[in-house]
């Protein structure tokens, strides 16, 4: 079920709802969304920064900005705060869909549906709320102008890449708008159809790079984790710990590991979380048993939250299950479009994820625990790799970047109309480019910005004000 601030559509015909749309393009023209023009009282983002490093992990949070200061896009993909306050600020049409919060181009991917079949989607939802569409859009758009400039594009090179992605968007959306709602539903997301769907505009070495992304995807599975993170020690299977980026749990509070209540402890939390699936899933989980547990340290945004991987084994030791649990904590947009109706964040991201997704993983639920700090947190759990697979961005070239922001921004109007008014969205943006001109000037503004808070925290770091941990 969508969070309420998702305005239901039910009784209102086509046209009414295209009126709507119309009504809100004469409130806040279209042209406007170019603007960019921050407040002198616009918070300091290193500031904004440090205010969510007090919930996190003490020890992880140098690691956090060393991860950061790599480049302006890593800096970019941790300050989904910052991008959050800011876009608060900019023209907003009313119109509003459950939001990703974070849709950089990074956080589109490549996974494993329950029938085995390959798809392309939306892959992350730490941030999930229900928000301004625009809001992922700009997200989006700055997130390649900002890969584009790392990548050593030129102006032109750029502003094609942005024109053509939200374009897509705008396109897409306009043909779910005449599209039924069961229709839209059902949608497909999967690779087959989206080469299909792409092929005639892919060169032949585009075609290749595609089919070799599939296979890597496929073969990323549990048991290439089984390989890479486990070896044997005593005739058990251990997870291999390589601090601080993994650490076992027996590892980090060994004394609890060992105690009588451990076990009991744990049999609660894994049924607690066993409910929030569907009841054909609780009976295959059931058939696997916990093995081993550890700290790792995911991403670049999420480093320091409490993130752990749990391997569990079926029948034997071929046939391993490696979960995920990642700690859901308040979303970045939360100050600014409200806050979830979901008692528990995990719920939040879980209920997100599901609204946004074409598919979701089998194993995706929820779950609220005492962490080993005595404090409750809340989680959400699936898979930790199946089939999953991302682009290197820093390789792609301009016409590369250009066909994948396309797919990102067809895979966003996805998402949206799932939940959305797409009727209303598509009346909003209309036929022509007035929309596509505007973000991409948008974008090329907060690309600007972007830089300028980058160097303030290598300024930041420099000074000593933050601990930064490089090359981890």
């Amino acid at each position: 079920m969508a969070e309420p601030r998702t305005r239901s559509t039910a009784g209102l015909t086509p046209a009414q709802r295209a009126a709507r749309g119309k009504a809100a393009r004469a409130e806040v023209p279209r042209e406007s969304h170019a603007a960019f023009d921050p407040p002198a009282s616009r918070p300091d983002p290193v500031s904004l920064l440090e205010s969510q490093a007090v919930a996190r992990v003490p020890e992880l949070v140098p690691v956090r900005y060393g991860r950061m200061i790599v480049s302006p896009f890593a800096y970019y993909r941790g300050a989904a705060l910052p991008m959050a306050n800011d876009l608060a600020t900019t023209p907003r049409s009313g119109l509003t869909v459950q939001a990703c919060g974070d849709a950089h181009l990074s956080n589109f991917g490549l996974f494993a549906s329950p029938e085995r079949n390959l798809v392309f989607d939306v892959n992350d939802f730490d941030e999930t709320l229900p928000a301004p569409w625009e809001w992922d859009v700009k997200r989006l758009a700055a997130s390649l102008e900002v890969a584009a400039r790392g990548n050593g594009f030129g102006g032109k090179e750029r502003g094609g890449i942005l024109v053509s992605t939200v374009a897509r968007y705008r396109r897409a959306m306009r043909t779910f708008a005449g599209q039924g709602n069961l229709d839209v539903w059902y949608a497909k997301a999967d690779v087959a159809d989206l080469k299909a769907r792409f092929d005639s505009l892919l060169r032949p070495r585009q075609r290749s790079q595609v089919d070799k992304g599939v296979a890597q995807a496929q073969a990323r599975d549990s048991m290439q984790e089984l390989a890479k993170l486990c070896h044997v020690v005593d005739g058990t299977l251990q997870i291999i710990s390589d601090p601080p980026l993994i650490v076992r749990l027996a590892d980090l509070v060994p004394e609890q590991v060992e105690s009588a209540e451990f076990g009991t402890q744990l049999s609660n939390l894994i049924s607690r979380y066993r409910l929030t699936l569907q009841s054909d899933r609780r009976v295959l989980l059931e058939q696997y048993t916990f093995t081993d547990m550890a700290r790792k340290v995911v991403g670049v945004g999420s480093v320091g939250t409490r993130c752990w991987i749990v391997l569990m084994l079926g029948r034997d030791a071929s046939d391993p299950l490696f979960l995920q649990v990642k700690e859901a904590q308040t979303s970045v947009l939360a100050a600014f479009a409200g806050a979830s109706t979901y008692a528990n964040q995990g719920q939040r991201v879980v209920a997100g994820q599901r609204l946004m997704q074409a598919t979701s993983d089998i194993f995706l639920g929820w779950q609220r625990a005492e962490d080993l700090d005595g404090q409750s947190h809340d989680f959400y759990v699936r898979q930790l790799r199946d089939w999953k697979f991302s682009l290197n961005i820093d390789r792609l070239a301009p016409r590369d970047m250009r066909l994948y922001g396309e797919l990102c921004g067809w895979t966003l109007a996805r998402a949206h109309a799932r939940s959305g008014d797409r009727i209303a969205i598509a009346a909003y943006l209309g036929r022509s480019a007035v929309f596509d001109q505007a973000i991409m000037e948008f974008a090329a503004k907060y690309a600007d910005q972007n830089e300028r808070d980058y160097q303030a925290l290598l300024d930041a770091v420099a000074r000593g004000r933050v601990p930064a941990e490089r090359n981890v």
